[in-house]
């Protein structure tokens, strides 16, 4: 899954990588190294501008709501819940189908935090002698530095109760895509610790390299056979993770120095 992730990258840095051709600088959005659901956050997506003469598709950078409503929600009380959508059903789910078809975007990222339970830890719960287990927090990110380019899907909600005027009337919202995560080795592993994404968590955010960005934002690519072509995983050894303090466990937390990496796991029984 993906439940918290890294966003560092300035607008500026993403116009630049992305081919931007449209932004809003009064909508930028600060760094965030502990991006946790229903935050607002930048998505990449190619969409005609309102009102504009050209009807072409622009590739545009806008803030979202991380949390996806569906258009046909009586309310947005479920967003928290929709942050994910598994690759393997995103084409059949109700509430994912029909953004998966017309609506994809890009989720920028510098990598995205998952948690393992300690072996000791887990056998106390186990047996019942600890309600809940300590976990030690892996940020996860590509080894050469590049983005983590997440691929998502967003969706439009109206909200019947206010007025067409008013600033709130429609919210964007988005769901990252998940997929089976890795279980060759990790391009760089941890001394200590897991050899691979699989031995953190059985899910990972679908990871899209540079050469799948144009067809997976293209609106006019709606066919789920060709689609869902796009949804496979990238080749392996393109990862490393490593161990980062359990600060990151408090939302609360944020800053850069999150992501530093630790000598060793915090939790010296993990494997």
């Amino acid at each position: 899954m993906c439940g918290r992730y890294a966003a560092g990258r300035g607008p500026e840095d993403l116009v630049e990588l992305f081919g931007i051709e449209k932004w809003e600088p009064e909508e930028t959005l600060a760094p965030d190294w502990n991006v946790a659901p229903t935050k607002e956050v930048h998505v990449v997506l190619d969409r005609p501008v309102k009102d504009a003469a050209d009807p072409r598709p622009v590739r545009q950078l806008r803030v979202l709501k991380w949390g996806l409503v569906p258009s046909w929600a009586k309310s947005p009380e479920g967003a928290a819940r929709m942050i994910n959508a598994r690759s393997e059903t995103v084409a059949e789910k109700p509430s994912f189908k029909r953004p998966f078809a017309q609506r994809r975007c890009i989720i920028p990222a510098d990598g995205y935090y998952e948690w393992v339970t300690a072996h000791d830890e887990r056998q106390l719960e186990v047996e019942g002698k600890r309600k809940r287990t300590r976990k030690q927090p892996y940020f996860v990110l590509p080894a050469d530095g590049s983005v983590f380019a997440m691929a998502g899907i967003y969706e439009f909600w109206r909200d019947r109760t206010l007025p067409d005027e008013h600033p709130m009337a429609w919210w964007v919202t988005c769901s990252v895509i998940t997929t089976e995560a890795e279980t060759g080795p990790l391009a760089v592993a941890p001394a200590e610790g897991p050899g691979s994404l699989s031995e953190i968590h059985p899910r990972m955010p679908l990871m899209l390299t540079p050469d799948k960005w144009d067809p997976w934002l293209d609106p006019a690519r709606t066919d789920p056979d060709e689609l869902g072509h796009l949804l496979a995983p990238p080749a392996g050894a393109l990862m490393r993770a490593y161990p980062v303090s359990t600060a990151v466990s408090n939302v609360r937390n944020n800053g850069a120095e999150l992501l530093t990496e630790l000598a060793a796991p915090e939790e010296a029984t993990l494997f």
